[in-house]
């Protein structure tokens, strides 16, 4: 994969990996969120588990699967999304999006926990971003994202201030030549990180969410073409495309973590 300039890891995670310095206690306004999973499509990739850790702050590490780091994008969109008890008529929705790597930490009761630590997260919906990390947890950065989705295929592409992202996968049957093992392995690895951590809106803080539901659904896909550029100008081997997972139209509550 091609190098950035000076064959460095961009900037941003060089910048955060100075910043991060988190306590895990914060007031949420809003608690937990039901909405439709209409379309949650993950890309992942097999990195350098050394470079994957220098993302994270301290207390985090990164989750090692056959000896390489999972990380990827998540690109989701949700329907009706309001707080529990309010009718879902008053929802709204989006597509979503969150770099993330799978990670593992020690809880404060002393036992292990997995989940993932969330670079950074987008949105198309003008609610997301002026609400995220006010309202509900979850600081967002303006994104613009277009599909183009049937029953048996799937394009997303998503342009940031920064990075830009294009997917084209076709529905399948079968998971090949991943890490994960088989879709119900790598459905169940997904499931058990389903707690996710980001950066708050204040400096030092952390949101914590889970994702809840009932109805667990994942798809095996077929890469037709897959680019991301926070992946592709990363040092050259530093990142391979491992795989594509689908969810669709799945039920959820979105659960505030207050500490680890």
């Amino acid at each position: 994969m091609p190098e950035s300039a000076g064959g460095q890891r961009p900037d941003f995670f060089h910048r955060r990996r100075l910043e991060w310095t988190y306590s895990f206690d914060m007031p949420l306004s809003l608690g937990r969120m039901n909405a439709t999973i209409e379309r949650r499509m993950l890309i992942n990739y097999r990195v350098d588990p050394a470079l994957a850790q220098t993302w994270l702050p301290d207390g985090f590490r990164v989750q090692v699967v056959d000896g390489v780091a999972i990380a990827g994008i998540c690109m989701i969109r949700l329907a009706r999304m309001a707080p529990v008890g309010v009718p879902t008529v008053l929802g709204w929705g989006g597509e979503n999006a969150a770099e993330r790597v799978a990670v593992e930490w020690t809880s404060s009761d002393g036992t292990p926990s997995r989940g993932v630590f969330i670079t950074r997260r987008f949105s198309a919906s003008r609610t997301a971003v002026a609400l995220g990390g006010r309202l509900f947890p979850g600081v967002h950065t303006k994104a613009a994202i277009a599909s183009d989705e049937s029953p048996e295929r799937i394009a997303l592409r998503m342009t940031t201030p920064t990075d830009t992202v294009d997917a084209d996968v076709r529905l399948s049957t079968t998971l090949s030549n991943s890490v994960l093992g088989s879709i119900d392995e790598a459905s169940e690895f997904f499931r058990a990180g389903s707690t996710g951590w980001s950066p708050a809106s204040k400096k030092g803080d952390l949101d914590g969410l889970r994702l809840d539901t009932d109805a667990w659904r994942v798809e095996p896909t077929t890469p037709v073409s897959v680019r991301a550029s926070l992946f592709d100008n990363l040092p050259s081997g530093s990142a391979e495309l491992d795989s594509v997972l689908v969810m669709r139209d799945v039920p959820a509550v979105w659960n505030p973590v207050r500490t680890r």
